[in-house]
Order: structure tokens, then sequence, then C-alpha cells
């Protein structure tokens, strides 16, 4: 292990694949590690952003100065490891001071193995990509930072673009598990794993929901032996373009009318699905202090975001679905550069938002989603118009 007069000296690079460079000191694992550079604006929870499966294949730019001050704990994490391809801090904490703490940020991006840099000029790198976009990266240390800075950009260069990319089968789940209800079991929710956080089974296990989280690839008939009440997309990473599997077993669940919530990446899956289009924002949504307006009531709330792609899809109210699936309409928007930010079905039974309504770390303006979902769940076993309940605004979400 290095002395500490050692971890103040030993450095590292981050390089983008315009050829850009951002020189800072070695953190966590030593080595190299490759991904797509994008940055987060939240001031706080920065374990679940780690541990949160939508940032796998990438390097995550923290735009909060200090990280690491309250430690690791076995409470916050979205899942059992760190998920990010590479991190970069400008000051990791020293110390951890918080009651709640059980091991450091240093020890834990060691433990699994995650290349990191700290000591960098985060103002200027996420100036950067705001302004020329997400891009390969790679961070370099130890033995691989003596690499000729040609060859280092050649190994950036030789990377996939996040475009194209499908992920899921690297987040998902193996194999099949339950979380039984809470409280007046209501019925069954069935998960489609594309990087599901734990915050998320707990809201719809909370809500009396058995849940059932199923593998990716999981088929038709596989889902329906579980006898769903409904079914739930999850955010996860890659491109939805490149997830044509999935799309063919939703557009199977909304024909059968099955009830469908998708948040982040089900967002994405259901629009495609209706035959809307999706395509890459220039630098995403990352953080937790999104603006997102319902267009519908005029409510604003703030709002959990971790997402490279958007909806492609009409605003100014219902249209005919390009894939037959009867109307829908876009219900959210957000206020910074007007991206959809969520759809509704008005003869089916199926909405979705592009957010995080879990948000773990907060803000909760949006929980009053999954009531929303059980109340459609409800409605439709009851046979009343469980579409028409898609797009009401529940009167508890701020961003709903």
């Amino acid at each position: 292990m290095p002395t500490a007069r050692e971890l103040r000296t030993e450095g590292a690079v981050l390089v983008l694949e315009d050829g850009r460079r951002f020189a800072g000191r070695a953190w966590g694992a030593r080595g190299r590690t490759f991904g797509e550079a994008v940055f987060t604006t939240g001031m706080t929870g920065y374990q679940e952003t780690l541990t949160d499966p939508s940032y796998a294949g990438q390097i995550v730019v923290m735009t909060a100065p200090h990280i690491g001050n309250t430690g690791m704990n076995d409470e916050d994490p979205e899942s059992d490891r760190i998920w990010v391809a590479g991190y970069a801090a400008h000051r990791p904490s020293r110390v951890a001071s918080s009651f709640r703490s059980q091991r450091t940020l240093d020890d834990e991006l060691e433990r699994d193995g995650i290349v990191a840099i700290a000591g960098i000029d985060t103002r200027a790198v996420v100036r950067y990509l705001r302004d020329k976009g997400a891009m390969r990266s790679a961070i370099f240390s130890g033995d691989d930072l003596a690499l000729p800075e040609e060859q280092q950009l050649a190994l950036v260069l030789e990377q996939p673009s996040m475009a194209g990319r499908n992920l899921s089968a690297e987040v998902s789940t193996t194999a099949t598990y339950t979380e039984p209800a809470r409280g007046e079991r209501i019925g069954s929710v069935v998960i489609v794993d594309l990087g599901i956080k734990a915050a998320t089974i707990g809201k719809l296990a909370d809500r009396g929901f058995d849940v059932h989280v199923v593998p990716e690839s999981v088929t038709v008939d596989e889902l329906y032996a579980l006898e769903p009440s409904a079914v739930f997309y999850s955010n996860g990473p890659g491109d939805p373009e490149a997830s044509e599997h999935h799309i063919g077993i939703l557009r199977e669940v909304l024909t059968r009318r099955t009830p469908f919530f998708g948040i982040c990446f089900g967002n994405q899956l259901l629009g495609r699905a209706l035959g809307f289009g999706t395509y890459k924002l220039p630098f995403g949504h990352r953080g937790i202090n999104q603006p997102v307006v319902d267009l519908r009531s005029g409510r604003i709330g703030i709002t959990a975001h971790n997402h490279g792609f958007a909806v492609d899809a009409p605003r100014g109210g219902p249209v005919e679905t390009p894939n037959g699936y009867g109307r829908a309409e876009v219900t959210h928007v957000d206020l910074n550069d007007d991206v959809v930010e969520g759809i509704a079905c008005l003869d089916i039974p199926a909405f979705s938002v592009q957010y995080h309504p879990e948000a773990a770390a907060g803000p909760h303006d949006a929980d009053g989603l999954f009531d929303r979902f059980r109340d459609m769940v409800l409605a439709e076993r009851a046979g009343g118009d469980a579409a028409a309940i898609a797009t009401l605004t529940a009167p508890t979400d701020g961003a709903a």
C-alpha cells in the first residue's frame, strides 16, 4: 500500500477522446479504466450515485467539490457494488464524520477496483463537457500513467461509444427474486431489471405489491407465468435503440392491457414501444436538482435524473401512437431544456417518467407517482378506466 505521502503525490490523468487532458492524483485503485465522461450536479447522495447500475460504463465527474465526508454505510447503497467505470472528484474528504459511517469512500473504491482521480479541476472538466458534450474517456494512474500520451489517446479511441450499446445484461440480476408486500397486499408487480435500484423495490413493496424482480433476458411466457397484476421497467444504462428485446416484451404487455409503469430507461422504452424515436442528449441530465413541469397542472417538482438519452415525442396534447396503441401525450418536460420527462397513454393503462421518483437521496417531490401506479392497478382490476387514471395528477406529487 502507498504511504500517505505517496497518495498525495502519485499522479493520474483524465484523457478525453478529443485529446483534452486533465491532471490530478491517483485515488482508489490504480491502473486504467475507460468509460463515457459525464458529470452529476448532486451536492449529496454520492453513495447512491456510485452504486446506481445506470452509471455502468461511465466515468462520473462530481461537481460538488468535497466528496466522502459522510463515509459509506450498509443502508444507502442502491445495489451490492459500485457500478461507475471511473470516478473523479476535486477534494475527497480526509475523514468520514458521520455516526452512520462504517467505511471510508477511499476503502470502498479500492475494494471494488474502481480507478479514480482526485485533485482534478472539476469545474473546468464540467464546463468542458457541458460545451463539448459527453465523450469517451479514460483515467490512467499507476504504471499506466507512464504510457505515451499518444498511446493513451489511441486506447481511448478504441473504446465503443455509448450510442448503440446495450448494457442491460451487464447490470441485471441473473435469477428471479421476490420482495413481499408490506402491509395490505393488493397484487404483484414484475420488475424487468434493466439496472434496478433498491429504493424502487422498497417503494413498490410499501404500496402492497409482491415485487418479482426478473432478469432482463426474461421472455413473455416467463413474465406472465408469474401472473403479474402489473409490469414495471426500471432505470438502466445504455442506448434504448439497442434494446429491441425489451421493446418487444413491452409491446406485448401493452397489447394485453397489463398496467405498466416505467422510469428513466423504462420511459425511453415505452416511447419506442409506442412508436416514437429516441436520441442522445449532448451531456445528459445527472443530478438531484432538475426542475420538471407537469404540462396538465402547471405544477413544478424538483427531481432526480440520470439519463443520456431522451424520447422524441410531440408536445401540445394527445396524439395517435404510431404503433397503434391509441392516444398518448407528453405529460412532463424539463424546464432547463424542454426535454420530454413523462408520457401517459390515454386508452391503455400505461405511463412513464424520465426521472427517478424513488430518489433515495432526495428530493421526494415525485414520490406520489407510486401511489398513482397503485391506483391505476386497482382501477384496472375493478374494471374502471385505468388509462384515465394514468393521466391524473396525484395531489401528493409536486412533479406529477
